[in-house]
């Protein structure tokens, strides 16, 4: 790297719920000269900020398009809805989309369930985002229903959620520009995907890659590393280990300390 080139950093953006923190310790764990940038984005621009190079890689909400973003699913989360602690739907455990029929449920404009119709009644507008819908459920206008995490994110000591068992969930992934997968976004995918350091579907350490790109170096060097170990144990075959390097465990058991062959 010359004087005038910027040293190498991972740019990450993610949607409100979602938390990195674990992947984000572990990429500075093994990865600590590659600084990694946390950026928060609203869920529907979490694709705008890929596309135009504000990030490498993103946590983002499904569905993404596909045509021009990859997208590994992670996981899917419940859905909730987000009630009044004296709401009569605090009686239950869990609750179904059809016991909300007679509920005003919020539907905010950055809504990230993906509704094929939506439950119960409309209210009169829908809120600008979800932080102000949780306004509007605190002043008992209405419900709302949000990804677990959303609901855990608002967290306010006068509300409360219950599960609703048949309303959309929604899924998290990792997502970057189709065009756009480096060897760091594989770095991550490796994380997230619980690879270990050592694992052989990861790319190559940097010192196995020669300046021209050919993979070969690094096939030689781990050659070398191979044949240094294997000259190791000759030294110790001769002086009586019990791994031989050349002959066999016949051989490197039938030598002692004083080169005298044993007994059996």
């Amino acid at each position: 790297m010359t004087g005038s080139e910027a040293p190498p950093s991972f740019r990450l953006a993610y949607v409100p719920g979602v938390t990195p923190d674990k992947w984000v310790r572990i990429w500075n764990e093994r990865l600590p000269d590659v600084p990694l940038a946390l950026t928060q984005v609203p869920a529907g621009g979490a694709a705008g900020v890929l596309l135009d190079g504000g990030a490498d890689a993103g946590l983002v909400r499904l569905p993404v398009d596909r045509t021009l973003l990859s997208a590994i699913p992670l996981y899917t989360e419940t859905t909730v809805v987000l009630i009044p602690r004296d709401h009569l739907v605090t009686a239950a455990d869990e609750v179904t989309v059809a016991d909300l029929a007679d509920e005003i449920v919020l539907h905010p404009l950055d809504d990230v369930l993906d509704w094929e119709r939506l439950p119960g009644r409309p209210a009169l507008e829908r809120p600008a985002t979800t932080a102000d819908a949780v306004e509007l459920v605190a002043a008992g206008i209405g419900v709302l229903l949000v990804p677990l995490s959303l609901a855990r994110l608002y967290h306010r000591k006068d509300l409360t959620y219950r599960t609703v068992t048949d309303a959309p969930a929604s899924g998290v992934a990792l997502s970057w520009p189709e065009d756009a997968h480096t060897d760091l976004v594989e770095d991550f995918i490796g994380i997230v995907r619980g690879r270990t350091v050592n694992s052989t579907r990861g790319r190559q350490p940097e010192p196995a890659r020669s300046k021209d790109g050919k993979q070969t170096a690094g096939k030689q060097t781990a050659g070398k590393q191979t044949a240094g170990k294997q000259t190791g144990g000759a030294r110790r075959g001769t002086g009586g280990s019990h791994r031989g390097a050349s002959g066999g465990k016949g051989k490197g058991r039938s030598g002692g300390r004083g080169g005298k062959p044993r007994r059996h």
